[in-house]
């Protein structure tokens, strides 16, 4: 396997507060735009990064009217061109976004897909923020250098608990997996993150930030619930 580059893409902030919409009703179309909104104020009275990946109609109208990086919750290796139905990185770089989001354990891929999709960004200077079920995954993805690496056991993946509460040793040990082989790449906590105690948490188990989803995408007062998880920084 050839050697990548020391981390893809352009940067993301450090720490940093990833918001994955998914595709919740009430997270797409013109809901997306309301919750940018209370994203972008939120990080801007903390002095927090954060970044958002809407669902794939929404990212070319959000990424024009954006000031934190979106991202794509997908991306594919495929050659730009004859493709239709696939995300090629060419697309996404036309469209203003500034990376993506891989192998998040509802759209999982083969190892050698990431490292085609990392490789593939890397060269179009877009970020890439890798997902992981184990720490053993998290160490074998980070051999591929993506700028984040996201760990989430799927089974607390939009649960109550939080994985820095049930099982913080899956932080720390993913943090050790990662840097034993990169210590460029950064390790965020997702599954579970519903309140400051669990950012906090998470970042005190060596994490740099957070990919939090459902409690903030199906809340019917998602400002409130952002404040509350970016005072966790």
């Amino acid at each position: 396997m050839r050697r990548p580059s020391p981390t893809s893409g352009a940067p993301l902030g450090d720490p940093l507060f990833l918001l994955n919409l998914k595709s919740y009703p009430s997270s797409t179309g013109r809901k997306a735009d309301l919750l940018l909104g209370h994203l972008e104020r939120t990080s801007q009275g903390f002095g927090v990064s954060a970044a958002i990946a809407p669902s794939l109609p929404d990212l070319g109208r959000l990424a024009a009217r954006a000031s934190v990086p979106v991202l794509a919750p997908h991306v594919d290796s495929r050659a730009a061109g004859a493709a239709t139905g696939w995300v090629v990185p060419e697309a996404l770089a036309a469209a203003g976004v500034a990376g993506s989001l891989l192998n998040h354990s509802e759209h999982p891929l083969p190892e050698a897909e990431v490292e085609r999709c990392v490789d593939r960004m890397r060269r179009l200077q877009l970020a890439t923020v890798v997902c992981a079920r184990t720490p053993a995954e998290a160490g074998r993805l980070a051999r591929f250098r993506p700028q984040y690496l996201a760990i989430e056991p799927p089974e607390l993946i939009g649960g109550r608990v939080s994985v820095s509460v049930a099982r913080p040793e899956v932080i720390a040990d993913a943090v050790q997996a990662v840097h034993a082989v990169s210590r460029q790449t950064k390790v965020l906590c997702g599954a579970g993150i519903h309140d400051r105690g669990d950012v906090h948490r998470a970042l005190e188990l060596g994490a740099r930030g957070v990919l939090v989803a459902s409690a903030v995408a199906t809340s019917a007062r998602p400002g409130k619930v952002l404040t509350d998880l970016f005072a966790g920084f």
